[in-house]
């Protein structure tokens, strides 16, 4: 009689995983990108404060309200944000952490939740928003010389984007140290003028001191911008609402 053989059966390992390969690796590499992106804001945001001495000056700041509309401050915060959620995103889809991408969902669903109810808000409550609005901003042009990067973004505004002056008009810069009629005393040169970026572009290639003088009663004012950066804000967002109305569509869809 034959000896009888076994056959043998190789069991196979199945695999346990609970998240699928594709989404796995998709999320991992958008979050490293998002990971090491938000490192680099982060990091500009903190060269840009050790660059301008603000950890020196941070009572001052502080004290004057300007710290909140410093652009350096705006990196670093969103820079340590978008590295934390990246970091999450990206060890959690890795490892398969359910810890981790828990977290990582909550944080988005609360940012999508955060957007809803501002935009619900300003939407309701626009007189108030806009009448606060004035006033930071009113802030903002006090502090024009105190900050480098606050002066940039200001300049930008009025002579790239809004081609405008002040915060209602021109005549809001009386309120700047440096530019009301009074700093004449202390032989200030830019004493019942405007900042350079007020003048319009056809005069400011040719002179850069057009915006001298022109907050005096009887000075012309054809050289410069007059009307306020918070009117023409206005008007642009209602000129370009579809564009506008896509984006924020876009990035509802990726959350």
């Amino acid at each position: 009689m034959a000896p009888r053989t076994k056959k043998v059966v190789r069991k196979t390992r199945r695999d346990q995983t609970e998240i699928s390969r594709c989404i796995k690796y998709l999320m991992f590499g958008f979050n490293i990108l998002f990971w090491i992106l938000g490192f680099m804001i982060a990091a500009i945001g903190i060269y840009a404060w050790i660059e301008k001495d603000t950890f020196d000056n941070f009572g001052r700041l502080t004290m004057g309200g300007t710290l909140f509309f410093d652009p350096a401050l705006l990196f670093v915060l969103v820079g340590i944000f978008m590295f934390c959620i990246g970091f999450t995103g990206c060890v959690g889809s890795l490892r398969e952490n359910t810890c981790l991408l828990l977290f990582f969902s909550f944080a988005l669903a609360v940012i999508f939740f955060i957007q809803l109810a501002f935009g619900t808000l300003v939407f309701i409550y626009r007189e108030k928003v806009k009448n606060e609005g004035e006033k930071q901003l009113m802030i903002m042009i006090q502090s024009y010389r105190d900050d480098p990067d606050l002066q940039n973004m200001i300049d930008w505004i009025q002579r790239d984007w809004l081609h405008c002056c002040g915060v209602n008009n021109y005549r809001n810069w009386e309120s700047n140290v440096y530019f009301n009629c009074s700093s004449k005393i202390v032989g200030s040169v830019e004493a019942c003028g405007v900042p350079a970026s007020c003048c319009r572009v056809e005069y400011f290639h040719n002179n850069k001191q057009c915006g001298y003088g022109t907050l005096e009663p009887s000075a012309a004012t054809h050289m410069i911008y007059t009307e306020g950066c918070l009117p023409k804000a206005s008007h642009w967002f209602e000129r370009h609402i579809l564009p506008v109305a896509i984006v924020v569509a876009v990035l509802a869809v990726l959350q």
